[in-house]
């Protein structure tokens, strides 16, 4: 039971692991936490068949330890994000739960959780986790919560600062992937008066067209074939709609290449990446402000860009984190139309992407392990690098600040630990195919030693 409590969030199978007493438990650990600095939590949950029946046992966890419950209903993470920083009927939420299982399959669920706008994340779910399975204690049914309108909140709120937008002439697809981005999406796009067509918006827990997850390219082959008509723009997201996929008739854009867009329209930019993401953005945007490589995830996303009051952080699958003229949280909506805004203001995407240094990568490649050996892999590795074989190529750096990124003549190689599965991750970067190949062979070799 242990293993539900991650790195980024608490997240599980509905029933096998998030069952009843569990979820109540939450609830209720979690309720004293934020009994800490205040009387309310709002939470919202999304399309997944089982998270109304979360929420109910999450309430009752809460009502129990004496925390008063906001309830979103059905929204996207981004408006729970949002709630945080809006008042209703004359209060503040001290915290947000929003219940989802982001992109993971139908079986699954979660919580990702602020509290004092703040992401609660790792050793503090850990110490709960912790709490929560040596405690015995009876929870009751107790479900009562008072309904907030966080969600017409949120559409007014984006309707208001993209109104700009209104007269763009461009032929826009939208696939929500049956997902929650659509509760939000069409009524924005539609009050602001842009000419659209939405795919898979009905919002369906088992995911009847495709998975939810817009970083495989296998999930978006039915709208890339839609922008080989009238189509000129399209935009995907995750099940949770906390990650983009922006996509041309040319190119799909990665998070990192939208990033180093953003930032050539910015003002000395000070922008966070994550392991995962090219050299090329960090080289780019360092000839015209910052770049800083930091640890993958949502959550030390969140932490760090506010520490430095960075403008902008991404990440590769998607996640865009708007410190400018936003609160700094991933949100795949509002970058939906920061996107627009920059075509609006004369940014020919296709033109931008084609001025990126040409370089060689893969795509994210995932080794399966267990979640016990995942992280001892990883100081496998790194002890083996120490005292690398003859053969492996020359190397210029180690990064240690997320599993190893591995620098050499011509490129990088990265292997790290998921926080979220039982996987090893890896990516390789070069500038030309043959050294890509080499420096993949290298990593994988010591990959296949460490087991």
């Amino acid at each position: 039971m242990k293993s539900i409590f991650r790195e980024y969030d608490i997240r599980g199978i509905y029933e096998q692991e998030l069952n009843e007493d569990i979820v109540k438990k939450i609830g209720y650990f979690l309720g004293l936490k934020i009994k800490e600095v205040g009387d309310f939590v709002a939470v919202g949950y999304d399309a997944r068949v089982h998270s109304p029946i979360l929420a109910g046992w999450l309430t009752s966890g809460f009502n129990k330890a004496g925390v008063k419950v906001l309830n979103m209903g059905l929204v996207a993470t981004p408006v729970n994000y949002f709630s945080n920083y809006e008042t209703f009927q004359g209060v503040t939420p001290s915290a947000s739960v929003m219940i989802t299982g982001s992109h993971n399959p139908p079986e699954y669920n979660g919580f990702k959780i602020t509290l004092d706008k703040k992401p609660f994340f790792s050793d503090d779910i850990y110490s709960l986790g912790d709490e929560i399975i040596a405690s015995d204690i009876y929870i009751e049914d107790d479900e009562f919560s008072e309904f907030i309108e966080a969600k017409q909140r949120y559409i007014e709120y984006m309707i208001k600062e993209f109104k700009g937008l209104k007269g763009l002439d461009k032929k826009l697809i939208f696939d929500c992937g049956n997902g929650v981005a659509s509760v939000v999406l069409e009524d924005i796009l539609k009050g602001i008066g842009l000419d659209f067509k939405g795919m898979y918006c009905e919002p369906d827990g088992t995911f009847p067209n495709h998975h939810p997850d817009p970083s495989v390219e296998e999930n978006l082959k039915d709208i890339k074939e839609k922008l080989k008509g009238e189509f000129e723009l399209g935009f995907a997201y995750d099940g949770d709609a906390d990650r983009i996929a922006v996509l041309t008739k040319e190119y799909n854009i990665k998070g990192d290449e939208l990033a180093l867009i953003f930032a050539k329209t910015m003002q000395n930019p000070t922008v966070i990446g994550e392991v995962k993401c090219s050299q090329v953005m960090y080289d780019e945007i360092n000839k015209i402000g910052r770049a800083i490589m930091y640890k993958t995830g949502h959550s030390n996303l969140k932490v760090k860009i506010k520490e430095l009051d960075a403008t902008l952080a991404a990440e590769v699958s998607g996640h865009i984190f708007f410190n400018d003229r936003y609160f700094g949280y991933d949100d795949a909506i509002y970058a939906t139309f920061r996107v627009l805004e920059l075509v609006k203001n004369g940014i020919d995407l296709d033109e931008e992407m084609n001025k990126i240094p040409k370089t060689y990568s893969t795509d994210e490649i995932k080794v399966k392990t267990s979640e016990e050996e995942k992280f001892a892999h990883i100081d496998r590795i790194k002890e083996t690098l120490k005292n690398p074989p003859s053969s492996f190529p020359a190397i210029k750096e180690i990064v240690d600040v997320d599993g190893v990124r591995v620098i050499f003549e011509n490129g990088w190689g990265l292997v790290r630990a998921s926080n979220t599965t039982p996987v090893l991750v890896t990516r390789f970067e070069a500038t030309d195919e043959e050294s890509l190949k080499v420096y993949q062979e290298s990593l994988e070799k010591l990959i296949i030693k460490s087991k």
